[in-house]
């Protein structure tokens, strides 16, 4: 029996290696960010300030697309007044929870981090300000029984509540207070633990609304970097280690190329739709197309429209915080429009409509941040533009009333009109033809009437007119028709 050669069995060897060294996972093939600064800087930035559920989703997408992309990192840029507190703790965790490195970079210069930019930016991996930005201000207040980050920090209460806080929070009972600013303090202190930040800080910016400059930030440890631009942060991150959920990295970030992630035109347009203004203007012009759509026959342009506005206005509105006394109020705002147009309340209706439409509007977002609120400057005038449609309505339903009547029995009976022939017939019913109004119609009457006599309309059977001679014109033996109409 021949050995077998050992040629085949070496080249055999030669490919269970390569099979091998083929199925065995690699770095580039795990889910993990690469160790080396091969993939690309993602830049992400979003034009609505304020965090909203809108911010959350579009952060989501852009943590999906730097795991697609396997990118190096994700850069934050952050400009905000403050926003809802669901939403801040919804984007806190997607940061905490990635495996893709996160600089929050507040910027540009003349930006803040107030409120849950606090939050936001003491979650980062490496937290990074330009010159000229400011950071603080994070105690919570309470509107409509929901605890919010405030755009701006109120003025504190000179009476100090039961621990000495010297602050209350508007709607709050002290107990309530304590809790919501307890908890805020505590989960601003365990993220800066975290990260290895200021953590005294953190807590006196929620208890204190403490806010420091970015010089300032950096000496107390708040941030890591301060840096002008793009060029200079990506240089200050390089051979940075950040501590991720799958463990350390080094960042290699200087010279890497980066991409911009804004928004899409599909978030871009749910942003404009969660505008607390657009909604409510789509809301209130959803209300006139379907008006208008009652007092036009069949279905036409303003009913379509009028339900487009009010699909587009409640979905704007389902991603925000909808306080529904103050949703209350604008549809009985609406409802005494309405009725002022059938009952007569001397205005009183409409004055009423005008305040609970004001008053509906300021309710019905449940924020202290400004721009998650409906403006004064739009409710007003909206309100005031809604009762001038009213009191129009009801001017031309009154000149209505006083205008003649143009058709029907009523606008017929008692015209006067003309004979264009004699009448023929027995004694109490004589037939002929009368000219009246610019129509000729058969007509008959209980006495004779000669031809061109002046007769007055008594009453429409039919297509008959009965008619009686008017005793008080005279017979002028000539064809003549009232009111300038021609034989």
């Amino acid at each position: 029996m021949e050995r077998p050669s050992p040629i085949p069995i070496a080249l055999m060897a030669v490919l269970l290696v390569v099979l091998a060294g083929k199925a065995m996972p690699t770095e580039a093939d795990s889910d993990k960010p690469p160790r080396e600064g091969v993939g690309p800087v993602l830049w992400a930035t979003w034009p609505d300030k304020a965090i909203t559920p809108v911010t959350v989703r579009y952060f989501r997408r852009v943590l999906r697309e730097a795991k697609v992309t396997r990118a190096q990192c994700l850069v934050l840029e952050l400009d905000t007044p403050g926003g809802l507190v669901d939403s801040t703790r919804e984007l806190v965790r997607e940061i905490l929870s990635t495996d893709t490195p996160v600089i929050v970079y507040v910027s540009p210069p003349g930006a803040r981090a107030a409120s849950a930019g606090v939050f936001i930016t003491l979650s980062a991996h490496l937290a990074a300000m330009a010159p000229g930005t400011h950071i603080g201000a994070a105690h919570p207040v309470v509107l409509g029984g929901l605890p919010s980050l405030p755009e701006e920090p109120g003025p504190a209460d000179p009476e100090a509540d039961e621990e000495g806080s010297g602050r209350r929070l508007p709607g709050a009972s002290g107990v309530m207070e304590r809790k919501v600013v307890n908890d805020a303090q505590a989960w601003a202190r365990s993220l800066a633990q975290l990260r290895g930040r200021n953590a005294d800080w953190a807590a006196q910016a929620v208890s204190e609304s403490r806010s420091i400059t970015a010089s300032e930030a950096l000496e107390q440890r708040v941030i890591e970097v301060v840096a002008t631009n793009a060029t200079t942060l990506l240089e200050a991150a390089e051979e940075r280690e950040v501590a991720l959920p799958s463990g350390p990295l080094r960042l290699h970030t200087a010279g890497a190329v980066v991409q911009p992630l804004p928004m899409w035109w599909g978030e871009r347009l749910l942003a404009v739709l969660s505008d607390p203004n657009v909604a409510f203007l789509l809301l209130i012009l959803g209300f006139y197309g379907i008006v208008f759509e009652f007092y036009t026959p069949g279905w036409g342009v303003p009913g379509t429209l009028g339900v487009l506005c009010l699909i587009l206005a409640f979905f704007g509105l389902s991603v925000l915080p909808i306080n529904y006394a103050g949703l209350a109020l604008i549809a009985l705002a609406l409802g005494l429009f309405v009725a002022e147009v059938f009952v007569a309340s001397f205005g009183l209706l409409t004055l009423g409509g005008v305040i609970c439409l004001v008053l509906g509007a300021l309710m019905l977002i449940d924020s202290p941040v400004s721009t998650l609120r409906v403006s004064l400057n739009v409710a007003v005038p909206l309100a005031l533009a809604t009762a001038a449609i009213t009191a129009f309505l009801i001017s031309r339903a009154l000149r209505g009333f006083k205008a003649p009547i143009q058709t029907g029995d009523e606008e017929i009976v008692g015209r006067p009109a003309q004979a264009l022939v004699s009448f023929t017939g027995e004694a109490g019913r004589f037939c002929g033809q009368v000219w009246t109004h610019g129509e000729l119609w058969q007509a008959f009457s209980s006495y004779p009437v000669a031809e061109g006599e002046k007769v007055r309309v008594q009453e429409r059977q039919g297509l008959r007119l009965q008619v009686e001679p008017d005793m008080t014109s005279t017979h002028t033996g000539e064809m003549t028709t009232d009111k300038g109409d021609r034989q």
